[in-house]
């Protein structure tokens, strides 16, 4: 399975007034994720974008551990798990300093300008 890691620091704005990573913001860190994993592979968001391809979040899980908190340097692993001719599943593993504190899932569905259901490329589809 294609998988990928990356690092993050927590930035102040991404707090709360806790001190806290905000709970919406690791949606944004697993979009990171899944981007530069992308890029691993050879290709970006714009590539697939460019040529008709738009990858739309279809479902969303997250399972919080232990939280984060302002400059904590979170390590990110992005795994896919499931590809479909019209889906593509990842799993992220959150980790600071090595123990797991949140994990997720996101169902990305492949669409076309128009929002319509459509295949992938079959390059994405074969990417172990």
């Amino acid at each position: 399975m294609l998988s990928g890691e990356i690092q993050i620091r927590v930035r102040y704005a991404e707090t709360d007034r806790m001190g806290l990573l905000h709970h919406a913001n690791y949606l944004v860190y697993f979009e990171q994720a899944r981007t530069e994993l992308l890029r691993q592979y050879g290709a970006s968001y714009k590539d697939l974008e460019d040529q008709g391809y738009y990858l739309v979040i279809a479902k969303v899980e997250i399972k919080y551990k232990s939280p984060a908190y302002y400059d904590d340097v979170l390590t990110i692993r992005t795994t896919v798990v499931r590809t479909t001719p019209v889906r593509i599943e990842h799993r992220y593993e959150v980790f600071r300093e090595g123990v797991l504190i949140c994990e997720g899932m996101t169902t990305l569905a492949c669409v076309d300008k128009q929002g319509r259901l459509q295949a992938m490329p079959r390059w994405l589809m074969e990417a172990k």
